[in-house]
């Protein structure tokens, strides 16, 4: 309604007195008019009559200092917070800020700033602070996300690993018992395009960069089920900036198969990104999978890694023919279809394994042999005292040469210690075969059951023989008298919580009996025993 017609009313009713019929049939007349309803017209009456607050001209503005001066103050304090951030998000407070601006003053863009004692007080500069956007609210903010996706298949891969909600399994197949039950970690990829997942289970110590190398080949090779055909090469893997993407391994790897490998900024550089928000797809699956297929392990937990794996690829299956996030088909059918051209076939794992070696310059020994983490390699005789190059790969269990341009190998060790995933076991000797027989021996043995055998009897003959040893008892010191009382009275003081009233109160015969009880003895259990059965069958007698 327009503020003149309410005015008009006002005014109107205002001649009549409050509970007058006038004012209501004005009131009435006013809503049949304008088709509102009386509570929406005394609504809107009252905000006319309502007096406006009125405020100072210079409300909002500094009267002490100008508010130019109080702006600089307030970005120096601002400065001083951010400064002094660690990586909790704690900092100083405003009160030590303008505190240490009172006291020693600091160096800035300004000069040398050092305020007068007083001239500023908490709550004005927390007040300036947000008024002018220099609060932690609204200065220090995530900056906003920007959505990418690839434009083909295998164009982009998101790669991340989890700890898996299952922690670890009852039998895994392989760990280092040094390092004790080992994590069971998830592995994953994404493809940026279509969203299909593909992951894997793997017990670990940690990140690793040869987990996530077999991880990723078992990843580009083909599958040898029929319903998952993802596969390929990807153009660009999209990662974290851990210890696998650092690794010198991992990169000369990937460098070999053609892999871009990115890594997001992570949040120590500016304290202004989310880290996870960076792989947003393939964190989206992780979360999918913790919350549709791990909670599911309550009601059957896998043995092993290799079970764990084949129910994690029944659950993918259905996954990725789910439907894509933006189109009307699956993921899996997405993927077919934005495959650009075809897809770069994986190598063989004896070429991938090649890939994972490091190469480093060795001088021959003049026996021909070079030793290498404690074990000792012969090489051809050729290379006897020779500056050569050593191809240790990562997935090796040989050791490769090269010398001018010419591969050797591949050597195995001829003495030290058995590198891993290599095995050697000695023949048994005359001493280890006597020990098993006997060891065999003492597991058939066993005493008869029956009671009424001589054996038994003999036993019980030698039992009746041996006389038994002479024995004291155990004479108690009660050092912190929990047998005996340490004096009468604190047993008066115990006797006196037990009634839960003074002795004083009590009949002189019963005062007596209690002074007789404890001139026989201070032991805790007898007083306290005597005193129950007297005091019981005193209760018994006055009940009759």
């Amino acid at each position: 309604m327009a503020p003149e017609v309410l005015l008009d009313l006002s005014s109107r009713m205002e001649l009549f007195p409050a509970r007058s019929d006038e004012r209501k049939n004005i009131v009435k007349s006013a809503c049949d008019l304008y088709g509102v309803s009386k509570s929406t017209l005394y609504r809107q009456l009252r905000s006319v009559n309502k007096p406006k607050p009125l405020k100072r001209t210079d409300s909002g503005k500094s009267r002490v200092i100008p508010i130019s001066e109080m702006e600089k103050y307030c970005e120096i304090i601002a400065a001083l917070k951010i400064r002094t951030t660690n990586k909790n998000g704690r900092h100083i407070s405003t009160n030590v800020a303008i505190d240490l601006l009172e006291s020693t003053g600091v160096d800035s863009e300004y000069g040398f700033i050092k305020l007068e004692k007083g001239k500023l007080s908490k709550t004005t500069v927390n007040r300036y602070l947000a008024q002018f956007g220099l609060d932690k609210r609204n200065l220090i903010k995530n900056s906003p996300a920007v959505r990418f996706q690839a434009r083909h298949s295998n164009e982009c891969w998101q790669f991340d690993l989890s700890p898996s909600d299952l922690k670890s399994v009852d039998e895994p197949l392989w760990y280092d018992e040094s390092k004790g039950l080992p994590i069971l970690m998830l592995y994953s990829v994404v493809d940026d395009r279509s969203g299909v997942c593909y992951q894997e289970y793997r017990n670990v110590h940690g990140e690793d960069a040869g987990n996530a190398l077999r991880f990723l080949f078992n990843a580009m090779s083909p599958k040898s089920d029929p319903d998952l055909p993802f596969q390929g090469i990807p153009h660009m893997i999209y990662m974290d900036n851990g210890p696998i993407a650092r690794s010198r391994v991992f990169q000369s790897v990937m460098k070999y198969l053609g892999i871009d490998v990115k890594i997001h900024m992570p949040d120590s550089k500016d304290k202004r990104r989310k880290t996870a928000r960076s792989k947003g797809k393939v964190e989206r699956a992780f979360r999918t999978v913790k919350e549709c297929h791990e909670v599911l392990y309550h009601l059957r937990e896998p043995k092993n890694e290799v079970e764990a794996n084949q129910m994690l690829s029944d659950y993918l299956k259905k996954y990725n023919d789910h439907q894509h996030r933006a189109e009307p088909h699956s993921r899996m059918e997405d993927w077919l279809q934005n495959i650009d051209g075809a897809v770069r076939q994986m190598c063989s794992w004896e070429r991938f394994s090649s890939f994972a070696r490091e190469p480093e310059k060795r001088k021959v020994g003049i026996d021909a042999r070079i030793p290498v983490d404690g074990s000792v390699y012969e090489v051809d005789p050729d290379l006897a005292g020779e500056q050569v190059v050593l191809w240790w790969g990562l997935f090796d269990d040989e050791l490769y040469v090269e010398h001018d341009g010419q591969r050797y190998g591949a050597y195995f060790p001829i003495s030290g210690p058995i590198p891993l995933y290599r095995y050697r076991k000695f023949k048994q000797t005359k001493t280890e075969k006597r020990l098993g027989k006997l060891e065999t021996l003492a597991k058939s043995l066993k005493l008869p059951d029956s009671e009424n055998d001589e054996n038994h009897q003999v036993i019980l003959s030698m039992k009746n023989v041996v006389e038994p040893v002479p024995t004291r008892e155990f004479d108690d010191p009660d050092p912190f008298n929990e047998k005996r009382f340490e004096n009468i009275l604190k047993a008066k003081l115990a006797i006196s919580k037990y009634l839960g009233k003074p002795l004083t109160i009590l009949a002189q015969g019963d005062r007596d009996m209690i002074d007789a009880i404890l001139s026989e003895s201070l032991d805790k259990e007898a007083v306290m025993k005597w005193i129950k059965e007297y005091f019981h069958n005193r209760s018994g007698e006055h009940a009759n």
